[in-house]
C-alpha cells in the first residue's frame, strides 16, 4: 500500500513539473501574442493614416477638376428656353468664367467670386466676346433675394452663380469654369508668361498684391520695376488682375482682367497642341469646371480658329451708376436691367432683342430698391 501511495504521489509530482512546464511555456505564448497585438495595433493606425489621406484627398478633389452640375436645378428663363431656336442665341455657345479670392484652393463655394465673366463663342465663325459682369451689380441672386451679385457664388457655388447670369441677364448657360490665384499663376506660367503694358501706377499696387500671394502660397515672386509693355510671369499678371486702386476702380480692374485673359489665349495660339495639352492636364485639377478634361482639351486643340473680336463690362456704362444701398453697401446699379439686357444681347449676338417677362420683374424690383437711395 505504501508503495503504491509512493507512486501515486510520484506520479502527481511529475503532473505538478509538468503543469509547472507549461505555465513556463504559456507565459512565452503570452508575451509573443502581447506583441502581436501592439504589432497589429500599429498597423491598424497606418491604414487608418491612409484611409485619411485618402479621404482627405477626395475631399480636397471635390473642390477641384469636374463637377457635374445638376441640370435639373439650373434656371433658364422660360421665354428664354421657347426662343432657342428662333433666336442667334442657337448658334453660340455661352460660358460662364469665375475667378475666386482664394489661395487655398476652396473654389466650389463659401468664396466671393471677384472675377464673373461670360465667353460667348460664335459656333460658325470661332469669333469670341468677353463680357464681365461687375462683381458689385445689385441683382437678384435666383433665390428673389437682391444683393452684390458675387454674393450667389459665396452662397450656393457656380450653380446660384450660373442662375443668377441666367435669370438676371436672360441667358442660357449651363457650363462654367473657376480658378483660384495659383491656378491662374500656373497656367499663365505654363505657357511661359504674357505680355501685358503696366503703368507707372500699377507698379505699386502689382507687387504688393504679389507679395502676399506669394506669401500665402509659399512662392517666390520677382518685383516689376519698369513700366511698358513687357512679359509677366503668373504671379505678376495675377497680381496685375487684382488691381482696384487706380482710376477706375472696380471697372478699371475688369479690363485687366479681360486684358491678361486675351494675352492668355493670344500665347496660347503660339504653342503647340501637345503642350497645350499637357498644360490643360497638369492645370485640370487647380480648377473647377462642368466641363470634361477631355472637352478642355479639344476647345485647346482648336485655339487658332477662336478669336476675342470684342469684350465690355456689364452693366453698360450709359445704363449704370453707383450708390449706397443701406446694409449692402456700395453697389454698381443697373439704372434700368431691361435696357442692359437689350444691350447686352445686341452686344453678344448682334440681334435686336426684347427681355423676358422674368427680367421685367426683375428690373423694376431693382429701381424700387435703389431709387430711395439715388435721389
Amino acid at each position: 500500500m505504501a508503495e503504491n501511495s509512493k507512486k501515486k504521489k510520484k506520479k502527481q509530482d511529475v503532473k505538478s513539473s509538468k503543469n509547472g512546464q507549461g505555465k513556463k511555456m504559456s507565459a512565452r505564448e503570452r508575451e509573443k501574442k502581447k506583441r502581436g497585438k501592439i504589432i497589429l495595433f500599429i498597423v491598424e493606425i497606418f491604414v487608418l493614416l491612409i484611409m485619411a489621406a485618402v479621404l482627405y484627398a477626395v475631399l480636397k478633389v471635390e473642390k477641384v477638376g469636374k463637377v457635374e452640375l445638376n441640370e435639373e436645378k439650373l434656371v433658364i428663363n422660360e421665354e428664354v428656353k421657347e426662343r432657342e431656336e428662333t433666336t442667334k442665341m442657337k448658334g453660340y455657345r455661352n460660358i460662364a468664367l469665375f475667378g475666386v479670392d482664394s489661395t487655398t484652393g476652396a473654389l466650389a463655394k463659401n468664396t466671393r467670386s471677384d472675377t464673373i465673366m461670360i465667353a460667348s463663342i460664335n459656333l460658325d465663325t470661332g469669333d469670341c466676346k468677353l463680357v464681365s459682369v461687375y462683381r458689385d451689380t445689385y441683382l437678384n441672386l435666383s433665390n428673389d433675394t437682391y444683393n452684390k451679385c458675387n454674393a450667389a457664388y459665396m452662397k450656393g457655388g457656380p450653380e446660384m452663380a450660373i442662375n443668377m447670369l441666367n435669370m438676371n441677364l436672360d441667358m442660357n448657360i449651363t457650363d462654367f469654369v473657376t480658378v483660384g490665384f495659383a491656378g491662374l499663376a500656373d497656367t499663365i506660367d505654363a505657357l511661359g508668361g504674357v505680355m501685358i503694358d503696366v503703368d507707372e501706377a500699377e507698379i505699386h499696387h502689382l507687387n504688393s498684391y504679389q507679395f502676399t500671394m506669394a506669401e500665402d502660397l509659399k512662392r517666390t515672386y520677382k518685383e516689376v520695376t519698369n513700366t511698358g509693355y513687357q512679359q509677366l510671369t503668373g504671379l505678376q499678371a495675377t497680381a496685375y488682375c487684382r488691381i482696384r486702386y487706380t482710376a477706375g476702380d472696380d471697372f478699371k480692374r475688369t479690363e485687366r482682367q479681360r486684358e491678361v485673359l486675351m494675352a492668355m489665349a493670344e500665347k496660347a495660339k503660339t504653342a503647340s497642341v501637345a503642350t497645350l495639352n499637357q498644360i490643360a492636364t497638369d492645370v485640370f485639377n487647380e480648377i473647377y469646371t462642368s466641363l470634361d478634361l477631355t472637352e478642355i482639351v479639344e476647345l485647346l486643340g482648336g485655339i487658332s480658329n477662336y478669336n476675342i473680336v470684342d469684350q465690355a463690362g456689364f452693366p453698360n456704362e450709359e445704363y449704370r451708376t453707383t450708390g449706397t444701398i443701406g446694409s449692402k453697401g456700395s453697389c454698381v446699379i443697373p439704372v434700368d436691367l431691361k435696357e442692359n439686357v437689350e444691350w447686352l444681347h445686341q452686344f453678344l449676338f448682334d440681334e435686336s432683342y426684347s427681355v423676358s417677362s422674368e427680367v421685367e420683374s426683375y428690373s423694376q424690383k431693382i429701381k424700387s430698391d435703389t431709387s430711395p437711395y439715388l435721389k
